[in-house]
Order: C-alpha cells, then sequence, then structure tokens
C-alpha cells in the first residue's frame, strides 16, 4: 500500500546520490519533496511536519555518521525518524491476570470489525488460547449472522444469546440488550473455560454520542484489558480522526489496521499512533483469516524505503511450508536420486501457499540487485501454476514418475484431460527436463555434497538462527 510513497522517497534519495557533501541547501531540496510525498500519502499535517523538523535536525547536526555517503545518511535518518512515529518496538497484546481476557473490539460501520475480530480470533487459537465470541452489534441481525458465519469458518466457540425478553415497552433491541448480552457471554466463557472473550461492537457511519455512550458502559462493565479500534486504512484521515474521537471517551489500548494489502496512500498508518498516541498491535493484509499480522514497525519502515520485508516473508515461509517435504526434494535433487514431475507438483504447490506473486514481491527489496523484481513479477502470469498443475494431475503416477513415456498420443491425452494444449504440454515437459538437468549436473560435482555436508541451513532450510532470531 506504500507504492507511490517508496517510488518518491526513492527519487528523493536517488538525486543525493550525486551530493558530496550534505549541505543545508541540498538537505531543504530533500526535505521538500518529502514533505511533498508523505502529504500526497494522506499523512497527517502536523505529522508530516513535525517528521520533516525531526529530520532536518538530524541529517544536517552531529548524528550523522561521516562513514556513509549523503543519499545513505539521509536514508538512515528517515529510516530511524519513521521507526520512531509508528513506534519503536511491536506492541505486545495484553491478558488479563484473570481469565477471560476481554477484548473490546471499537470502530466505526464498515471498518472491518466482525472480520478483524474472527482473525484476532484464529490468531490467538494459533498461539493456544480458547478464544470465544460474541457480537452485541443487537441493532443489525446481518452483523450477528456474519459473526456466526466467520466463528464457524474458524471453528471458534461463539456465543450467540437472543434477543427476547425485552424491557417492557421497548419494540426494538436498546442497549440493555446489549449489556445483557455481554454480560451472559461473559459468565458462559468462565464457565466453558474460554481464556479471551473477543466482543465485537456496534458500528456506526459517523461517532455519535448514543454510540460513545455504549460502549462507555460496556467498558465499565467489562473491564477489558484492550480496546481496540478497527480502522480501514483505505479511508486515510478519516480513520486517524475516528481513531482520536473514540481514544478521547474510551482510552484505546491499540489500533488493527485493515486493508493495509489495498491500494491506500497509506497515511493512516504513518498518523494514527502519532495522533492517538496508541500503538497499532495488528494489520489486516487480505481477505483469509490468516492474513492477518502483528505490526513491526520496522518491517513497514523497510517496506516503505523499499529495502522490503526479508523476516515477514521467511516467517511466511516457516508457517506455511512443509520444511520436511522441501529437506527431502532438496536430498533427492541433489544427490540426484530423482527429480519427477511429483515433486515439480509439489513445489507448485508450496509456492502457492507463499500466497500471490505480488505480495511475496512487496516483501522484497526494491532497490540495488533487486530493483527489477516488482516489474519482472508483473510479467508472471499466476494463472500459469494452475495450468501446469493441472497438467501434472492428468497424468498417471506412471508418467509422473517417468517423463520420458509420455509419447505423442499421450500428450494429447494429457491436454485434453487438464484442459489445455499440446503446446502447454510439450512447454511444461521441456522446463521439467531443464530443472531435472541442473539438479542432475549440480549432483555430479562437489557442490551438492558439500552443501549437504553442511547441513541445509547453508540453504536457507534451518530456520531462523541464520538471522539472529
Amino acid at each position: 500500500m506504500f507504492d507511490n510513497l517508496t517510488d518518491k522517497l526513492q527519487r528523493v534519495f536517488k538525486n543525493l546520490r550525486g551530493q558530496g557533501t550534505l549541505s543545508e541547501e541540498n538537505i531543504g531540496e530533500a526535505l521538500k519533496e518529502i514533505r511533498v510525498a508523505l502529504l500526497e500519502a494522506d499523512v497527517n499535517l502536523m505529522v508530516v511536519n513535525d517528521l520533516v523538523e525531526h529530520i532536518r535536525a538530524k541529517a544536517v547536526g552531529t548524528e550523522v555518521l561521516t562513514a556513509l555517503s549523503p543519499s545513505e545518511q539521509v536514508v538512515k535518518v528517515v529510516r530511524d525518524e519513521l521507526i520512531e512515529l509508528l513506534g519503536r518496538d511491536t506492541a505486545r497484546f495484553k491478558f488479563a491476570s484473570q481469565p477471560p481476557t476481554v477484548i473490546l473490539m471499537a470502530g466505526l460501520q464498515g471498518s472491518g470489525k466482525t472480520t478483524t475480530s474472527g482473525k484476532l480470533a484464529a490468531w490467538l487459537k494459533k498461539g493456544g488460547h480458547r478464544p470465544m465470541l460474541v457480537s452485541v452489534d443487537v441493532y443489525r441481525p446481518a452483523a450477528r449472522e456474519q459473526l456466526k458465519v466467520v466463528a464457524k469458518s474458524i471453528e471458534a466457540r461463539l456465543y450467540e444469546g437472543d434477543l427476547k425478553g425485552e424491557p417492557a415497552g421497548s419494540p426494538l433491541p436498546n442497549s440493555e440488550t446489549v449489556v445483557r448480552l455481554a454480560k451472559e457471554a461473559r459468565r458462559e466463557a468462565v464457565i466453558m473455560g474460554c481464556d479471551t472473550l473477543i466482543v465485537d461492537t456496534a458500528g456506526r457511519l459517523h461517532v455519535d454520542e448514543e454510540l460513545m455512550t455504549e460502549m462507555e458502559r460496556l467498558k465499565k462493565l467489562l473491564s477489558p484489558a484492550e480496546i481496540l479500534f478497527v480502522a480501514d486504512a483505505m479511508t486515510g484521515q478519516d480513520a486517524v480522526n475516528s481513531a482520536q474521537d473514540f481514544h478521547k471517551r474510551l482510552g484505546l489500548t491499540g489500533v488493527i489496521l485493515t486493508k493495509m494489502d489495498g491500494d491506500a496512500r497509506g497515511g493512516a498508518a504513518l498518523s494514527i499512533r502519532h495522533v492517538t498516541g496508541q500503538p497499532i498491535k495488528f494489520i489486516g493484509v487480505g481477505e483469509k483469516p490468516d492474513a492477518f499480522e502483528p505490526f513491526h514497525p520496522d518491517r513497514i519502515v523497510g517496506r516503505i524505503l523499499g529495502m522490503g520485508d526479508m523476516l515477514s516473508l521467511i516467517e511466511r515461509a516457516e508457517e506455511k511450508l512443509d520444511r520436511k517435504k522441501s529437506e527431502e526434494l532438496a536430498k533427492k535433487a541433489l544427490l540426484g536420486d530423482g527429480f519427477s514431475l511429483e515433486d515439480f507438483r509439489d513445489q507448485l504447490k508450496q509456492i502457492k501457499k507463499l500466497g500471490s506473486m505480488d505480495s511475496i514481491m512487496k516483501m522484497m527489496p526494491s532497490v540495488g540487485p533487486f530493483a527489477g523484481l516488482k516489474e519482472a513479477s508483473s510479467q508472471v502470469d499466476e494463472k500459469q501454476f494452475v495450468r501446469l498443475e493441472a497438467i501434472i494431475n492428468s497424468m498417471t503416477p506412471k508418467e509422473r514418475r517417468n517423463h520420458e513415456i509420455i509419447s505423442g498420443s499421450r500428450r494429447k491425452r494429457i491436454a485434453a484431460g487438464s484442459g489445455t494444449t499440446v503446446q502447454d504440454v510439450n512447454q511444461l515437459l521441456r522446463q521439467y527436463a531443464q530443472m531435472a538437468k541442473m539438479f542432475k549436473q549440480m549432483s555430479k560435482g562437489g557442490l551438492a555434497k558439500s552443501m549437504l555436508r553442511g547441513g541445509l541451513s547453508g540453504m536457507g532450510l534451518g530456520g531462523r538462527q541464520r538471522f539472529g532470531r
């Protein structure tokens, strides 16, 4: 979502590369461009002014390292100040000393509160917790039904309650219903042994007194360990202003930004902590339940400056990929034990688990030798992965293990079965043959065996220890 800002900052740094030293004049020109880039990214004006002044003071001050070139000096200062702006450390999630830990989800209608509640529950489950979900949005039946669907999809416990038994003379649900549901849900969480209760609250199209009063009642009743404001990153400054209003009345403990994978300008991410004083704790990066991750300020700044986010990519690989299968394939391929079409298909499946090529490229550096990766990835037809897998699936087990038996008539059958052409089948077989030949050549030399003797960690398959984790 920071593509435009990244491109503009890269141009600023490039213009400084020809300078011998940093002066008030050339840093002044660079700061003007940085200021415009931030404003165009919809960063709050007060935040932009503060950030630019901090960069100016450090860029021409004594803190600059003389061993660096002028452009490197500015990059370092900008990086440090952006990390400071977003919060130097990853914010910790708070748990109550006595379960259940209550998490109150706040936000305006349409911000993604209900979906995010489900994602948070899935994240907690993955960490070994036992979450329960409850919707106290009694004004919109569709909201409660949506949470029911979300809870079922992630196999999380849901307290539904009912909307009967309302006070006499009250034809429609009201705040008393909200309070009753919240009380019942907390009691149910205790009975069922759930250690966290996520309360999905009602939203409005804008902040109003009725909503805030109801939220204050819920806060007093439940004493939540976390009050998390869910904001749609694509709404920019509107999200920042709403967060500020909620914080004044409720005392937020953190923010969750949704749609961080979208084409937004990024201003909300860079403004919301500075304006509210509260950390961004999580970000939503897609529609799936697991498209949700803790917010790491240093990694986001790396993406903004075109340095990539390799740690997040490694963590995604460790989580999504079958490490045992990868190691077995590496041993087979490097020792010349046969790299079959079944192995080729398995690797295609592994790659697909990492997500779209676009999402992977966003985590790769976009400077230096990696500068052309993003453009190259745009030429990749991701449907090709689907076609390749379909072709291999249309083969018999015998054909997958020995491609040399695939005659012309077999190729026609495979093409018909996979909905592709004979030319597609021929292209796959050529690609596979080239890869198998490469592995065979490696196995004949000493490189493959020395790599295996040194351990697969030398190939990046040995976990995080190489990265100091």
